[in-house]
């Protein structure tokens, strides 16, 4: 008997333990855990960013008018100089020669038209006595015309002598940095040489291309048209002086879609050199009562744009949204969305439309801005 209420024993200790792992194995897993922010609401500045060059306001090409020697260079490279500054000298010594034989060629004009001056004189009166022909009369003023006209001629040639001496030295035609010079001393330069470049940096010109929707809204929004303008340089500075908008270009690039625009910034000590790249950055518009999430919220797939948001009985719903621009860490959502609710950040991938989740903050800098 006792062998039987054993064995008996045994069989509903094992009957017991089957049940509890069938149970066990039946019962559901738990809501997988999410990291949710709520979605935030109020005006918003939409703010557009382009990539720009800076560029001179003047950018003066600095060639020589007169071929020969580069004797010096009477600046220094990159610093600032002021219009008609010498930059350059080449020798001057073929050029002083030439001024003086102009010179002497134009003393010996002046003496040929003294002499046809006193031969007209003295001729004259002889000719009214019939003392000599009126043809000798004609022959001496048509020396003096020849005289007083190869006198005027040469003297033009000593005042180009004079401009050839002068542009020896070789000056700046505008205030602003001068370059680095392209040629050495000893080299021999002409017009087609360009020694440097000097350009005028104060203001500073940036240009940067417009798309052409971007274009027309500037066109037709004078808020636009009058937004000042921030430069962001390549450390993530921001110039401390704020600029404007100048002119458009003529055109849009067909192969672009953009129209290139002009904008200037004061430049105070030249610290934006041309040449450099920076962000230029404007206030297109104010958002009235935007919706915002952080962009980690907002899912693609095929162009549909997709959030999950956890109603307050912690079940998720996958929603299309339709977004609007980014903005820093976060994004704006123009339909589909309403502020206050909760929305996955962390953990989408696990999240089944209509079925419960486990939510949890995310971290301060999920949410922030």
């Amino acid at each position: 008997m006792k062998r039987v209420g054993i064995a008996t024993l045994f069989v509903l200790s094992g009957l017991a333990a089957g049940c509890r792992k069938s149970e066990a194995a039946k019962a559901p897993p738990p809501p997988p855990g999410v990291y949710v922010t709520t979605a935030i609401q109020h005006d918003e500045p939409v703010v557009r960013e382009w990539i720009g060059t800076a560029e001179g306001d003047v950018n003066a090409e600095i060639r020589p008018k007169v071929e020969g020697y580069l004797l010096r260079r009477s600046y220094v490279e990159g610093n600032y100089v002021r219009q008609g500054d010498v930059l350059f000298e080449i020798d001057p010594r073929q050029f002083q020669s030439l001024l003086r034989q102009a010179e002497a060629n134009l003393a010996q004009a002046s003496a040929s038209v003294a002499k046809a001056n006193r031969d007209v004189a003295r001729f004259e009166p002889l000719a009214a006595q019939h003392a000599i022909s009126q043809q000798e009369l004609d022959n001496a003023r048509s020396s003096q015309e020849a005289a007083n006209a190869s006198f005027g001629a040469l003297r033009a040639a000593v005042e180009q002598a004079r401009l050839n001496l002068s542009w020896t030295r070789v000056t700046s035609p505008v205030s602003g940095v001068a370059g680095i010079a392209n040629a050495q001393v000893g080299n021999l330069v002409n017009p087609q040489s360009v020694l440097t470049t000097v350009s005028d940096v104060d203001p500073i010109r940036v240009e940067f291309p417009m798309s052409e929707q971007e274009y027309l809204r500037y066109q037709n929004d004078a808020a636009i048209r009058n937004a000042p303008l921030d430069l962001v340089l390549a450390d993530g500075s921001v110039f401390p002086h704020k600029g404007r908008i100048a002119m458009s270009g003529r055109d849009v690039n067909v192969g672009t879609g953009t129209i290139t625009v002009i904008g200037t910034f004061p430049n105070p000590g030249n610290r934006i050199r041309p040449g450099q790249y920076a962000k230029v950055r404007a206030v297109m518009e104010v958002r009235r009562g935007a919706i915002l999430i952080p962009q980690r919220a907002v899912n693609e797939l095929q162009g549909i744009y997709q959030v999950a948001v956890v109603g307050p009985d912690d079940v998720a719903e996958v929603r299309a949204v339709k977004v609007g621009a980014r903005l820093g860490t976060m994004w704006m959502i123009d339909e589909g969305l309403r502020a206050g609710e909760r929305v996955v950040v962390e953990g989408f991938s696990r999240v089944k439309d209509g079925e419960r989740v486990t939510p949890k903050p995310a971290p301060a800098s999920e949410g922030a801005k």
